[in-house]
């Protein structure tokens, strides 16, 4: 198994809180994490129709089997476990009790508000982080990168990633698509999908989005917020803070494997991708769950928001820190430009004249290395990524 970062972030929960959640897209490492590190627990998985029926025919008999706790995978598919999950745990008051995973977000998240609320500690455990590969399991280019994304599978397995990628959409997406939602006519969802794919790093028009997939935008809405449960795409708002007029009160829309949005957008070889429209989108896309991952990796939400004025100036993504607002402007090319910088300093220009404490402004491009250009950090993808 390769090892993960929010492995220490699980361990530290698990001294604190009874119950510990591990949530994230299928296949993104959950149940092998959990398995590791609480290897002493009896495991089950609730999508096994027996053991399913029985935590939901006779829930108390169910828990009772686990007097030292256990493993519960994929709980969201039996919700009334919950209520007598939070029973048994407050009567046992015994930290790290129950491990619990889940790959639909807003179910699991439900019975956790509804049931557990204060008694779960929670990791949102994204695929594998460019520290978690290194130098000796990363892709050697950025092309490749991001062709093949971050899936655990692909690279513990000898697959090829479009191989893969056509499995994963057609049995998990389209299955917990169906769990979720009424969808009458699947190849519209499809179309939806790479509709999505294609609109990675832009913002979100949910009315030209349903018009170009023949649907309406609250339907649209629907379906983004399907995609979000099953942790396949995010939103990044604009900052709240009103640094001189802001353009635009519309989020941007992210996928969170570039990979997968590669697939989606056609994109099979590095050649293709060379010079299609969307590479600069994609390395973007790449970036921001790069920032995202690091963030779950270490329990903290994302928290992650872009900035743009009414002069077009923008700021990919800004973020809270200790010592102050921290900027990245995300460029794809491999040679750092003049122009680059504009924005990052127009942004500091404005949050200056508010007083505002800021970190100085960073800047990941296509290229490598580490050094200072214009008053930004300039990082290269590998020194970004901790790929060393």
């Amino acid at each position: 198994m390769i090892p993960r970062l929010a492995a220490g972030t699980l361990q530290r929960l698990a001294k604190g809180f009874p119950v510990v959640a591990v949530t994230g897209p299928r296949q993104s490492g959950k149940t092998t994490l959990a398995r590791q590190l609480f290897a002493d627990k009896p495991y089950v998985s609730l999508e096994n129709p027996e053991e399913r029926e029985f935590a939901e025919q006779d829930p108390r008999r169910f828990l009772a089997r686990f007097a030292d706790g256990a493993v519960l995978d994929e709980v969201q598919r039996c919700p009334g476990l919950f209520s007598w999950l939070q029973g048994l745990v407050d009567e046992r008051l015994r930290m790290g009790d129950f491990v619990i995973t889940g790959s639909a977000q807003f179910d699991l998240m439900a019975g956790i508000s509804q049931s557990l609320a204060g008694r779960v500690g929670r990791v949102e455990l994204l695929p594998l982080s460019g520290a978690e590969l290194g130098l000796a399991l990363a892709p050697s280019s950025l092309d490749d990168v991001l062709l093949k994304g971050a899936y655990p599978a692909l690279y513990d397995r000898e697959l090829v990633p479009a191989d893969w990628f056509a499995n994963y959409v057609a049995t998990y997406v389209e299955r917990d698509v169906r769990q979720l939602i009424a969808v009458r006519d699947l190849g519209q969802f499809q179309r939806f999908i790479r509709m999505c794919a294609a609109r990675s790093g832009q913002l979100l028009n949910l009315s030209a989005l349903g018009a170009d997939c023949g649907i309406s935008s609250n339907t649209a809405r629907e379906w983004i917020s399907v995609l979000e449960t099953s942790y396949l795409v995010t939103r990044l708002l604009p900052h709240h803070r009103n640094f001189g007029k802001r353009l635009v009160k519309s989020p941007k829309l992210y996928f969170l494997d570039v990979g997968l949005m590669a697939w989606l957008l056609g994109i099979r070889d590095a050649t293709s991708l060379a010079t299609h429209v969307s590479r600069g989108a994609l390395f973007e896309t790449w970036v921001v769950t790069e920032l995202i991952k690091q963030r779950f990796n270490a329990g903290q939400s994302s928290d992650l928001y872009f900035w743009r004025d009414s002069q077009g100036h923008e700021v990919d993504v800004l973020f809270e820190t200790p010592e102050g607002l921290q900027a990245i402007e995300i460029k794809s090319g491999s040679t750092v430009a003049s122009d680059w910088t504009t924005g990052p300093r127009q942004w500091q220009m404005f949050a200056e004249r508010e007083n505002t404490p800021l970190r100085t402004p960073g800047l990941v491009f296509g290229g490598s290395g580490r050094f200072e250009r214009q008053g930004c950090e300039v990082l290269g993808w590998r020194e970004f990524a901790g790929i060393t």
